[in-house]
């Protein structure tokens, strides 16, 4: 295990907004004991995303780094931007120079607009980081997460496998597995209120170990 630590490294994108990227970074920045990294960050309410990743995984302060942008308004980055009057710089959004596993986090989906002509998803290319696509359990989940493997294919962003977040639901998870042909990694339950044990409890129940190492396969 100490290996997989050493080496991965991988953006967690949602299918939406709200889709639970922040809870499912947590999850694997507590199961690797990872660095973190939110480059964006729009809205701000009772604390930013890099704050509850923090607060939930108990990671060392050092590896939570520090966000590229703050933006007060909760929209899309481009126009968060715009309201704030800031102008993004792209070299800001080179991934960090870290030693160990990384988890980046994006702002929204695929196809939010950092700039008025670069899309979030011409971000993910450049990084060049495999993808875990994090998707909700209930309806309507096949359509925006087979769209959003569609966009990830055809730009040749390899995606790890899916994270399916919410109430179980008795036929999606293998509806986008047939159609899809990608692993679920988790389907990660709907828990009111959570924390770091609880973080710890679900990764040796789900069995995340031993998935992680199977997808680093290079054998795969």
């Amino acid at each position: 295990m100490s290996d997989i630590k050493n080496q991965f490294q991988f953006v967690i994108c949602g299918t939406d907004t709200d889709i639970g990227k922040t809870l499912i970074s947590s999850f694997f920045v507590r199961g690797l004991n990872s660095f973190y990294w939110k480059p964006i960050q729009s809205g701000i309410n009772s604390e930013t995303d890099s704050q509850a990743v923090a607060r939930l995984t108990k990671v060392s302060e050092a590896k939570i780094i520090n966000e590229a942008y703050i933006f007060r308004e909760p929209v899309s980055p481009h126009w968060a931007a715009e309201i704030d009057h800031k102008l993004i710089n792209f070299q800001l959004l080179n991934l960090p120079n870290i030693c160990g596993s990384l988890i980046v986090e994006t702002a929204g989906g695929l196809m939010v607009p950092i700039t008025r002509n670069y899309l979030q998803i011409d971000q993910i290319k450049k990084w060049d980081l495999p993808v875990i696509l994090v998707c909700k359990s209930g309806l309507g989940t096949i359509n925006h997460t087979l769209l959003s493997i569609e966009a990830l294919k055809k730009r040749n962003i390899k995606i790890l496998g899916l994270v399916i977040n919410g109430k179980k639901h008795l036929d999606n998870p293998k509806t986008l597995t047939e159609f899809s042909n990608l692993p679920i990694i988790a389907e990660f339950p709907y828990i009111q209120k959570i924390d770091s044990n609880h973080l710890d409890i679900l990764w040796e129940e789900l069995n995340i170990n031993n998935q992680l190492i199977t997808l680093l396969d290079p054998k795969k």
